[in-house]
């Protein structure tokens, strides 16, 4: 409760994931938007068909399951009219922490695409490079465990992220928002470097009067303000 009032003080949005359908009856006066189903509670029948029925937003974590077991939870929640719109799921390896050998980045982009629905990413690797290149795959979600103590007792310290590493990565992560846009044109910022880089047609030494232009005398150099290098074979 305390969580929930200073979220809402800094206009945060106010998540917490069930782990039991007490727990789901308990957070629903905070009337979250989304509710989180952990790894563990994916093949919890009686679970899902209750979180189902809330008809809020879900995002499901799919650590420790197979294609099978997630297409099975699908079907379990969308049985009580949840649409795919409602659903996002997050790739995770349940592994603290996860060797980069076993992240499988990619699979982001397949489940998203397998199951049609938003794709985001739990992850447990030591870091912060791997949730801002999930990022760039196409995650809409990102979860990494915060501490105040990366040495502190406990099955996740280690692999969690402290404030400073947790503000470079949302940082990196917003730049990284910004550059995913689909455009190739001359944008304003590099519009100040064309006539400096490209090149022109000039003489690559004197050049007499009635001489035949060749590959001998004609060269291209910079600044880009004479007769473009494309017209080369032209102009010989």
């Amino acid at each position: 409760e305390k969580c929930f009032k200073r979220c809402k003080t800094l206009k945060i949005k106010f998540l917490s994931s069930p782990f039991s359908i007490e727990d789901i009856i308990y957070l629903k006066k905070f009337k979250m938007k989304y509710f989180k189903i952990p790894s563990g509670e994916i093949t919890n029948l009686p679970y899902l068909k209750f979180i189902s029925n809330q008809k809020t937003k879900l995002i499901l974590s799919t650590g420790m399951s197979t294609l099978k077991e997630i297409k099975n939870a699908i079907r379990v929640l969308k049985k009580n009219s949840l649409s795919s719109k409602k659903i996002t799921l997050l790739h995770c390896n349940s592994s603290y922490p996860t060797p980069y050998e076993d992240v499988n980045l990619k699979t982001i982009e397949y489940l998203k695409k397998k199951f049609n629905v938003e794709a985001g990413i739990s992850d447990h690797s030591l870091g912060i490079e791997v949730p801002i290149a999930a990022v760039a795959l196409g995650a809409t979600v990102v979860e990494k465990h915060f501490t105040l103590n990366t040495k502190a007792k406990g099955p996740d310290h280690n692999s969690s992220v402290g404030p400073k590493d947790l503000a470079q990565m949302v940082k990196s992560i917003r730049n990284i928002e910004k550059s995913l846009k689909i455009k190739k044109k001359i944008t304003p910022s590099e519009i100040k470097n064309l006539k400096i880089v490209r090149k022109s047609i000039v003489a690559k030494k004197n050049i007499f009067r009635f001489e035949t232009f060749s590959k001998d005398n004609l060269t291209c150099k910079r600044p880009g303000i004479g007769i473009s290098p494309m017209n080369f074979e032209g102009i010989i």
